[in-house]
């Protein structure tokens, strides 16, 4: 709206402490940037901001005046983005956080079908393998692969589940005894995928029978086909799931290891704030997404 224009000005100055800077974001030129500023503090009948040479800084009551604009801006914006999507649920634009490898196998193919039946909404796709805080990182949801949630204060959506399988290359079983059990797994060689610096732990099952063991702390990475690559290289064993060993396991560039001793199988959930309902938006998103894994080949679950 043209009565805001002056105050988003104002903000993006104020940001930046620059009006060259502020210019080039907001696609404007410095002279139109400065005078609507000018236009704000002749409105007030305060000066916002302090002009040198080198910076642009605020004044005390430009100070006050951003902190005040910036919440009223901020909810103005809100609501008025929840109003469009309520008036144009297919209009707008999602932005969705997604692990990585399931991000550059699945998302390329999801995002252009997803496209083509939703033409008018525009998606920002954000790639990492860690566990984002979707309020703090203003998300409008995010598809994880993990282990169960334990976190209470957003919501979890659960798609299906991803089961795990123990590999290794036939290079690497060649150098080493076959393993029979959990227990004759060389623990060096047990590569851990983990956010943090500790090694994994893996819970596999055998009928009745648990068996609990700590991977190995020589290599440990947030990224599975990081150590899918290092398991094709004879590096060792390590626990994936189906949607990144799949396709070795058919060409036999890699094997099951302790096949009868199934691990404990991963969540695909879909992640979002604590919204009372969901969004148009994303309940578009949603039911797209798991009527797409449903119909698509060569993703298993």
């Amino acid at each position: 709206m043209q009565e805001l224009k002056p105050i988003r000005v104002f903000l993006e100055v104020a940001a930046q402490q620059s009006f060259v800077g502020a210019a080039t974001t907001l696609g404007m030129t410095p002279a139109t940037v400065t005078r609507l500023v000018a236009k704000l503090e002749d409105e007030i009948g305060q000066q916002l901001l302090l002009r040198t040479t080198r910076q642009v800084s605020l004044t005390s009551t430009g100070a006050l005046v951003a902190a005040k604009y910036r919440t009223l801006i901020d909810e103005f914006d809100r609501v008025h983005t929840t109003i469009t999507q309520e008036a144009h649920p297919h209009r707008g634009r999602l932005s969705i956080n997604v692990p990585m490898s399931f991000g550059q196998r699945m998302m390329p193919s999801l995002t252009q079908s997803f496209q083509l039946a939703y033409p008018n909404i525009e998606l920002v796709i954000h790639m990492t393998d860690e566990l984002v805080d979707i309020v703090e990182t203003q998300c409008d949801m995010a598809i994880r692969v993990s282990r169960a949630p334990v976190d209470k204060s957003t919501i979890w959506r659960k798609v299906c589940e991803i089961p795990r399988r123990l590999v290794a290359s036939p290079g690497y079983l060649v150098q080493v005894p076959e393993p029979k059990t959990p227990d004759d797994l060389l623990r060096r060689s047990c590569l851990s995928y983990n956010h943090t610096t500790s090694p994994e732990t893996w819970v596999l099952q055998k009928g009745s029978d648990k068996q609990t063991l700590l991977a190995g702390s020589d290599i440990i990475s947030n990224n599975g086909d990081f150590l899918f690559g290092l398991v094709r290289s004879d590096r060792g064993v390590a626990l994936l799931p189906d949607f990144i060993v799949a396709e070795g396991l058919d060409k036999g560039r890699v094997q099951r290891v302790l096949p009868d001793w199934e691990p404990t199988p991963l969540w695909l959930s879909l992640y979002y704030p604590p919204y009372e309902t969901l969004p148009p938006l994303v309940a578009t998103f949603t039911e797209f997404f798991e009527a797409f894994l449903k119909d698509i080949d060569g993703f298993r679950f």
